[in-house]
Order: C-alpha cells, then structure tokens, then sequence
C-alpha cells in the first residue's frame, strides 16, 4: 500500500500517543510516572475533547502525548492531533477497536491537509506510525482530498476542461468509458438548458458522462453540478457573493470523488456519473431574465434569475439520468444560499422522494459521523414556481422556502418511479478549525459512500 503523507509504517523511535476522554483521565493520570503527573497538573490538562498535552523526558526531548478525545469513532475527535503534536512519529499507545483505529487514521489525515498547490514552503508535520493500516479509511481519505482540492483550486486552473480532464484519469485508471458533450454539440443533442447557462463564457459548457461496472449490477447514477465559476450572470452577484464562487462546482467535487471511489473499492454496483460542467458568465450572449428556455426534458422554463443557475444545469442531467432508469439517483449541488440559512455551514440539506433512501443515508450519516439532515419536499411550495408564459419558474420573488423550492425544481425532472436523493451541500469551511481547514470541504461523502456500500452488499 502506497502510504500518504503523514504516515509511516516503519520507525525506530515512534513517540506514544495516549488517548482519553474526559471522564476517564483522572484514572489515567494516576497510573502515569509522577513527573508525567506533575506536568499535566501544571498545565491544567484535563483529557478534555480537543485538547493535546506533549511532555519531555531528562534530556528535554519530546517523550509523549496525551489527546483528549470524546467519541473515539469520530474522525473529527483526532483530527486535532497532527497539527498540534510536535513534529517526529506517533504511535498510538492505546487500546482502539477496528473503528476508532479507522476513525484515527482518517481524522489524522483529515487534520494533516492543507491545499499547498500555490505554496512554496511546508513545515515538517506529525507522523503516524502503524503496521495495521486500513486501506479503506485511505480511499475514503483520498475522496476526501480529492473534494477539498478541487474545490480549493482557482477557476483559472479549474474550469469544464479541467472537471473533464478529472473524469477522464479517473476513467483511464479504473477502466471506465467517459463521453463528453461539449459547445453547440449540446444543442444538437438536447441539453439546451447547458447549453444556456454556459453559452456567455469562453470556455464550451458540456456534459461529461462516465460509465463503470458489470451490467449484471445494480445500477447508481451520481449528478453533480458543476458551475465552476458563478457570477450571477446578468443577475449579478455582489462581490462578498462572488469571492468564493470557485467553490460552486462543489457538487461535482462530491459527484466525481463519490464515484471514484466506488470504483476504487470495486463494489458491485454499476454506475453513470454526470457532471453538467459550466461557467456562468456575463457577456453579449449571456441568457437573461425574462427569457423562456428549453429543457431536455421538454418543460419550459422562464428565467427569474440567471443566479439560479445550477437547477438549470442539474435538470438536463437528471433528465439524462431518468432515461437509463437506474435503481437510484443521486445528485450534490451547491445550490442555495437558503440551505445555509436554515441548517448553517455543516450540515448538509438532504431532499428524497424516497422514504427508504432518506432513513437509509441519514442512518449512514450517523453511523459515519458525516451527518445529513432532511428537509421536506413541501408540494404547495410549486406555486412559488408559477410562470405566467411557460412550464416553470427557475426561480421566485419570494425569500421564502429558498432550499424547499430548488428541490422541488429539481424533483419536476425526476421520473415517477426513480428513487431519488438530492444534496445541498456548502462543501466549505469558512473558518479553521481542527480537521476542517478554512476552503473546500466534502460533506455527506461519507454517507453516502457507506449508503452504496450497504446497498452493494444487499
């Protein structure tokens, strides 16, 4: 196993890394060599969550450390380690279960990242030391990683060529067939609601389309949009909106690392990823409010806000996802504002059509520590998307029910019958905090991989 940063499987001298929670570390302490105790006394440690405590030998070298931790199963409860320890190897000094040594091995990676691609230096880091890594927890953390730096990385140097480009190494690497459908290619073959939101910048819209796995399997399909830059369009957004719009191609981020991981530990699923990958630009061409446009599907839809862009993009794709009639449907979009309003940065807004699939991901959620939350598709809020002339509204001049009345958009273009499971994620940390770095973040990833998972099983 190719280890990553951070992790060694060999050392001479590994340090011993103590864990406790709270309740317990009075019974540890007591057991430790008296200077150990006079130290942790004197620093007023008290094995609370989130805390690291380092003391010295005789010599004044570094001889151990103490986490204070709660839910050992949590990745987050160790992701405080790696950055806060002094730099040398780790070894953890206690007994951990198979998942808190999971959980350990991914928060320690968690905690470990930074987006370095524009930096020139890096300071030396903690290491752990282990001969019983999981190979899992790394594909996990690899997805992870893989979100996080695409959505970190500028629209200069993250644009639909580059999202395609992604798809394409991940297909070369796992056997996988990938499509493209790009520019006016997209009217000829009715993905005119693409084909809009993208037409006004100088990089082509498209559809990128990869295909993996026995025919014999069960068969997901993973969407994700990916509006890699967002201005707004005509509707255009402030400036403090716009600053981290790089971001809102976040929903392919999720799409594509879902997928590459579900290749990556094989499971026994067939699956179809489609990321509608776009710019929403303002030039002469830009679509504008006030227009009527197509969809795949047939629905017309006139155009309240050009800001509501990525249900646009989104209902092509689901419109191709319903045609290969798959036996689940799973979409992450960066998609409203509303859902941060009502759930705030960290939880993730959950939308099915499916009673089963709901319990079924918020129970992965749990179980993961990646943790979904539902909101309701509330039917009498459509008439918040009357449109006078057309189909459909893309979107209202109410603030009211903002996430509700995106999900029900987006429902519209969802056969009867497909079982369906819409994301909206922030897939972004606005602050530093341990295990959860200030830029990209993947949320509800987890879930859902552990949702696949239990599904490919039976």
């Amino acid at each position: 196993m190719n280890l990553p940063a951070g992790f060694t499987a060999t050392t001479d001298t590994p340090l011993p890394l103590h864990a406790v929670r709270k309740p317990e570390f009075a019974a540890w302490c007591a057991a430790q060599p008296a200077p150990v105790q006079a130290w942790l006394a004197a620093q007023r440690f008290d094995g609370s969550a989130g805390s690291v405590q380092a003391w010295a030998d005789g010599e004044g070298s570094v001889a151990g450390a103490v986490l204070g931790i709660e839910d050992p199963h949590d990745p987050l409860a160790w992701a405080h380690a790696p950055r806060a320890l002094p730099a040398g190897d780790w070894r953890a000094a206690c007994e951990l279960d198979g998942g808190a040594r999971r959980a350990l091995q991914l928060g320690w990676g968690l905690g470990l990242y930074r987006f370095s691609r524009y930096k020139s230096q890096s300071a030396p880091l903690a290491r752990l030391v282990s001969e019983a890594f999981d190979a899992e927890s790394f594909d996990v953390l690899a997805a992870c990683v893989r979100v996080r730096d695409l959505v970190n990385t500028p629209t200069e140097h993250m644009g639909p060529d580059e999202l395609e480009a992604v798809a394409r190494e991940m297909a070369q690497v796992h056997g996988a067939a990938v499509e493209v459908i790009a520019g006016d290619a997209l009217l000829a073959q009715n993905y005119p609601a693409i084909h809009a939101v993208g037409r006004a910048s100088h990089r082509a819209p498209r559809i990128i389309e990869l295909r993996w796995g026995e025919p014999s399997h069960p068969h997901a399909v993973i969407c994700g949009k990916g509006v890699c830059f967002d201005t707004g369009g005509l509707d255009l957004k402030a400036a403090a909106g716009m600053r981290n719009m790089k971001k809102d191609m976040g929903g392919a981020a999720h799409a594509l690392a879902l997928a590459e991981l579900v290749m990556a530990r094989k499971l026994p699923l067939r699956i179809t990823l489609l990321v509608a990958a776009v710019e929403n630009a303002v030039g002469p061409n830009a679509f504008r409010p006030g227009e009527v446009i197509a969809t795949r599907k047939g629905v017309s839809v006139e155009i309240d806000n050009t800001d509501a862009e990525g249900r646009l993009v989104l209902c092509d794709a689901l419109t191709r996802a319903c045609e290969l009639q798959p036996d689940l449907l799973l979409d992450f979009a960066t998609l409203t504002g509303a859902a941060r309003i009502a759930l705030g940065p960290d939880l993730p807004a959950l939308y099915a059509n499916d009673e089963a699939l709901a319990h079924d991901w918020l129970a992965a959620g749990q179980q993961a520590r990646d943790p979904l939350w539902r909101m309701p598709l509330w039917r009498p809020y459509l008439r918040y998307l009357t449109s006078g002339i057309a189909d459909l509204a893309n979107s209202s001049n109410t603030t009211m029910a903002g996430s509700v009345t995106a999900a029900l958009y987006l429902e519209r273009f969802v056969e009867e019958g497909v079982r369906w499971g819409h994301v909206d994620v922030y897939a972004w940390n606005d602050s530093d905090r341990p295990g959860k770095p200030a830029g990209g973040e993947a949320q509800g990833l987890r879930a859902a991989y552990a949702l696949l998972k239990a599904r490919a099983a039976g």
